[in-house]
């Protein structure tokens, strides 16, 4: 067990603790875990999407469903059966008033239902999902998207690189701003503040890339960038690490980077990310600072 006394008496100890963990060959059986958990929950989204949903508010717009809580609950459940020593994070738990601690143990954390508002909108939008990372030392170090109504499978390890039903992935080499397809979101926050300065900074965007998608699941976004098919992406005031956890290590592992919005270092629970291809950060960042 990686633990929190040792790490910090050695930092460097716990890096290499992780590199021979995941050489042990246990990280495959770990991300084996986590792929048959997500495609079980995936089955209960993929019958429920169809149907009418029974809804609840988390806040003016921010949405639950009774297959939200439903898929966090088997996931948990399957995840425990197999690494009870594990800590876990779930975002229907936290919302529910379970503290969040992400330690150095290795911790499970979950979104068991990214893009619950396209799903509550049925036929109209299929991009949900299911999220599942580990985190080793705050790390993360396996990483599970998958979407049910499409049928994509996107994993990785770290180390390992990056995998779209199987198949290699890597991300776009575009080098230039202003060809350059951007994907973000609103948020949940529906106060005159926070909606002027998301619209202003889109705004701002705009006139630097060729276009704007909102896909409305920042997993699906993160996984967007890690094969090819978005260029730039970043969200702010995000849920929480459930929300990132997993698709950070799909888009490293495809050669992306993951970053602080500011430039700085992601930072898993602060509620801030970027992502983009190594060529065009530094301009994306520019433009970033720019429409503060």
């Amino acid at each position: 067990m990686l633990g929190r006394r040792a790490a910090s008496a050695n930092p460097n100890l716990l890096l290499i603790t992780l590199e021979l963990w995941l050489v042990s060959g246990t990280v495959e059986d770990l991300l084996a875990t986590a792929v048959e958990a997500a495609k079980r929950a995936g089955e209960i989204i993929h019958s429920g999407f169809y149907k009418t949903k029974q809804v609840e508010h988390k806040g003016l717009v921010d949405l639950v469903t009774e297959t939200d809580k439903k898929c966090e609950e088997l996931i948990f459940d399957f995840l425990k059966l197999h690494y009870p020593e594990h800590k876990f994070i779930g975002e229907e738990s936290s919302a529910a008033c379970a503290p969040v601690e992400l330690t150095d143990e290795p911790t499970w954390i979950v979104d068991p239902l990214d893009g619950t508002t396209n799903f509550v909108h049925g036929q109209v939008f299929p991009f949900v999902c299911v999220s599942i990372g580990l985190t080793v030392g705050r790390i993360p170090t396996v990483g599970v998207v998958y979407n049910p109504i499409m049928d994509e499978l996107f994993t990785a390890i770290r180390g390992k690189g990056a995998f779209l039903n199987g198949k290699s992935i890597k991300t776009s080499s575009q080098t230039e701003l202003v060809n350059s397809l951007l994907a973000t979101g609103t948020g949940t926050k529906r106060d005159k503040s926070t909606v002027d300065a998301t619209t202003n900074k889109i705004n701002s965007l705009l006139f630097k890339v060729r276009s704007l998608r909102m896909i409305g699941s920042s997993a699906l976004g993160l996984c967007g960038i890690a094969c090819g098919r978005l260029d730039l992406f970043y969200s702010l005031g995000f849920g929480g690490p459930w929300d990132v956890a997993a698709a950070a290590v799909i888009v490293n592992e495809a050669g992306g980077l993951v970053f602080d919005p500011s430039g700085k270092d992601f930072d898993i629970t602060s509620q801030r990310i970027a992502a983009s291809n190594p060529r065009i950060k530094d301009a994306f960042i520019e433009a970033l600072q720019q429409s503060e």
